[in-house]
């Protein structure tokens, strides 16, 4: 089976990045004689972007303006917000309607559609009959923490396909098994990770962690193990991913995931908050882009879990292109190369961080 491929690319400006992405990826050769076409955002719980829980706007605009220029006429956004909480809401708050009356899309809250029972492995539940008949559906997840399933991306993100009764009997099956089950029954055509800054523990946001990256491909579990990875994971600390695996036949590592960077990321200046703001006092960043100073915090939270962040006693870990050619204890990314202890990578994910500070 040929390695999936996984586009990247680092920035602020998230149209422009959404663009580019699909560029990469050719999208208007695959989509040719595709015609409805729904894209499914992550509007979990009525909240703006920047708080860490819900898909950019602007990447919602650009998509939508890339396939109008391709000649798509029949674009329906398609979500369902968790249980208790308002999609109607969640539209409101970041603008669907304005969106939906300025170019001419439809709006779809999953939880008034009709819906199919489907069943795998023993499990059923109640899709979205809309979803269901579409030409292509475009998965557009935030990559964030989760304080069940420790991360969410592009598997997870089809929950909003669901009736609100079928969200509740996942949680009564424990989510894993579930979630994998769905992707068997619901096959996006393209996922586009919105991770510009998604929370760091949490699905509805309150802690964003500026990383200024998004990433492309049509492979959700590889896109969930790099996912991952770069929020300091393996593959088997996220239970749906290799259930997903064993499920679809297949062996995936991270190594046979060929991951095509489209630009190398920019120095700036980091602004932790909250949660993000305390396990920043274990930094020493000097213009450190936002990818590498998001890896290294990732990395401190699940030192942080683990309880092993006290160990670091008062020393602080550099980090940033401030650094080039300077000597320090403890060093993270290549601008950090002489560091005594250091982690290689331009940003270097945080599982391979995670490694350095658990060998110290």
């Amino acid at each position: 089976m040929e390695a999936p491929t996984i586009y990247m690319i680092y920035g602020k400006d998230a149209a422009a990045m959404t663009r580019s992405l699909l560029d990469a990826y050719g999208i208007d050769e695959r989509i040719k004689d595709k015609e409805r076409i729904i894209l499914k955002p992550n509007l979990v719980t009525p909240s703006r972007p920047e708080e860490g829980a819900t898909t950019h706007t602007q990447i919602i605009i650009a998509l939508i303006e890339y396939l109008q220029e391709l000649g798509k006429e029949d674009i329906t956004i398609a979500e369902g917000s968790w249980v208790g909480a308002s999609t109607e809401e969640a539209f409101r708050r970041c603008g669907y309607h304005r969106i939906a009356a300025e170019y001419g899309v439809k709006l779809l809250d999953t939880k008034k559609d009709s819906f199919r029972t489907l069943e795998y492995d023993g499990m059923r539940m109640e899709v979205s009959e809309t979803i269901l008949g579409c030409d292509y559906l475009i998965n557009l997840p935030v990559l964030k923490g989760h304080c069940q399933t420790r991360m969410t991306a592009a598997m997870k993100n089809l929950k909003g396909c669901l009736s609100d009764r079928s969200k509740r009997e996942f949680h009564r099956l424990g989510l894993m098994r579930p979630i994998a089950a769905l992707n068997m029954l619901i096959k996006s055509d393209l996922t586009i990770v919105d991770s510009l800054s998604g929370d760091l523990d949490f699905e509805e946001g309150g802690n964003p962690v500026e990383t200024d990256r998004m990433m492309v491909g049509d492979d959700p579990i590889a896109l969930d193990i790099l996912g991952a990875s770069l929020m300091g994971y393996s593959p088997d600390d996220i239970p749906y991913i290799p259930i997903a695996l064993e499920y679809s036949g297949r062996s995936l590592s991270l190594e046979d995931i060929a991951i095509r960077e489209l630009n190398r990321p920019e120095s700036g200046t980091a602004r932790p908050s909250g949660a993000v703001g305390r396990l920043a006092a274990y930094t020493d960043p000097a213009d450190a882009c936002s990818a590498c100073f998001a890896s290294l915090i990732h990395a401190l939270k699940r030192l942080e879990e683990d309880g092993d962040i006290g160990r670091l006693g008062g020393k602080r870990i550099a980090v940033g292109q401030g650094w080039k050619g300077k000597a320090m204890e403890i060093g993270s990314g290549s601008c950090c190369s002489k560091a005594a202890h250091g982690v290689k990578g331009c940003p270097p994910s945080a599982s391979d961080i995670l490694r350095m500070l658990e060998d110290l």
